[in-house]
């Protein structure tokens, strides 16, 4: 008898245990974006090689992009609305809202609620002393029911910029411009001899 109830206690004990599952909270996408501030730098050291450049690169294209869907999904007028309006001008290095205009303009006309950042490619390009760094990506947007409006083909120029601190190099990332014309190839269209 007392080797039963032990193995009922037991049992009711173990069935008490496989009960308790613990649920993962999914972060909302305000939380996700919340911390998005173009405040972090990369030691120079880390990146000398061209996937790290591309990764960051495509790491700072979702982060506006996340920004920028969240704010054209809000009123506008909120003071959370400034406050992202403030942090998706902190990714370019003019502080103009002329860069942003284009971005939120396509975002509303497709009423887009999600972007996904896909293949990119980093490319440079000389002019006279001038090095320009340009990123080729894909986005897919998404709407309010989550199905894909398209994939788009963008350009973005970006530059790294030195910011020395404490014995450190280390950079800066910030947009030039978003959606630029992609360089001209030097190659003129036409008859060849």
């Amino acid at each position: 008898m007392k080797k039963n109830s032990l193995l009922l206690i037991l049992f009711s004990f173990l069935l008490i245990l496989a009960s308790c599952k613990k649920e993962t909270i999914e972060m909302s996408d305000l939380q996700k974006v919340r911390n998005n501030n173009n405040k972090k730098s990369y030691p120079v050291t880390k990146m000398d090689s061209a996937q790290a450049i591309s990764f960051i690169t495509k790491q700072k294209i979702q982060e506006l992009l996340d920004l920028s869907t969240l704010y054209t999904s809000g009123n506008r007028d909120t003071e959370i609305d400034s406050v992202i309006y403030a942090q998706m001008k902190s990714y370019f290095i003019e502080k103009d809202s002329e860069k942003l205009a284009p971005i939120l303009k396509q975002l509303d006309s497709f009423k887009v609620k999600t972007a996904k950042v896909g293949n990119i490619a980093v490319t440079k390009e000389i002019k006279g002393n001038d090095t320009l760094d340009f990123a080729k990506f894909s986005v897919e947007y998404f709407d309010r029911k989550d199905k894909s409006i398209g994939v788009f083909e963008k350009n973005a120029q970006y530059m790294l910029k030195l910011s020395p601190v404490k014995f450190k190099k280390e950079f800066k990332f910030y947009f030039v411009d978003f959606d630029v014309m992609p360089p001209k190839d030097s190659t003129s269209v036409g008859v060849t001899k």
